[in-house]
């Protein structure tokens, strides 16, 4: 089973790097308007009371909102933990000089052949965009050459699929009490242990201000 996911994983990331547009196609930015507070850089965080199994316990990075839609990346779903070297030596890329791992998360139920690097801010390359100063978005393959040289971001998670919803979906959702949103912070998007992260964003959002 472990040799399957793996081979799963390798298989994204290996069409991942062959597509020159990478999640571009996903992600647009126009901004939010004067009707629409846009929740780009909140944390979603499903409720007990969330009826669809795929988000059940999710935590979501938001990194798109307006008017027309929303796009999030699930944080608290992994899949497993491939040495880089490894990884890239199965898409056919130099690791000469590579070392560490890197963890691969579940980010969403729509295009999961679409890969996502959320990471610190400090690092910027082709393709990076701010989500809100304190966390970023990467969309250039040659970031995971970057980390295998010790010269990427100093926090990271790769991700593949994201969620979405259409015009005025996530305000419904919102509204039926299947999700709250609780302010976005470095330490809960890259360093809370995932199996206790659903519980610390939500012991956040019930402590009073």
């Amino acid at each position: 089973m472990p040799g399957t996911r793996l081979k799963h994983v390798i298989l994204w990331v290996g069409v991942l790097l062959l597509s020159p547009i990478w999640f571009s196609a996903a992600l647009s930015r126009p901004e939010a308007t004067q009707q629409t507070a846009s929740l780009a850089g909140q944390l979603l965080v499903a409720t007990p009371e969330m009826s669809d199994p795929r988000f059940s316990h999710t935590v979501i990075l938001m990194v798109q909102h307006n008017k027309d839609g929303a796009l999030g990346i699930v944080i608290n779903r992994p899949l497993d933990e491939l040495p880089l070297a490894q990884l890239l030596d199965a898409l056919g890329q130099d690791s000469t000089g590579v070392d560490g791992k890197v963890r691969i998360f579940a980010g969403g139920p729509v295009q999961p052949q679409i890969g996502f690097i959320v990471h610190s801010p400090e690092y910027h390359h082709t393709g990076t965009i701010d989500i809100d100063g304190r966390v970023a978005m990467t969309s250039s393959p040659e970031v995971l050459l970057d980390i295998g040289h010790d010269e990427g971001p100093k926090k990271r998670l790769v991700a593949f699929g994201y969620a979405g919803w259409g015009a005025g979906q996530l305000e419904s959702e919102l509204a039926l009490g299947a999700w709250i949103t609780v302010p976005e912070d470095p330490s809960l998007v890259f360093d809370v242990d995932r199996d206790k992260l659903w519980d610390a964003v939500m012991a956040r959002h019930t402590i009073p201000l």
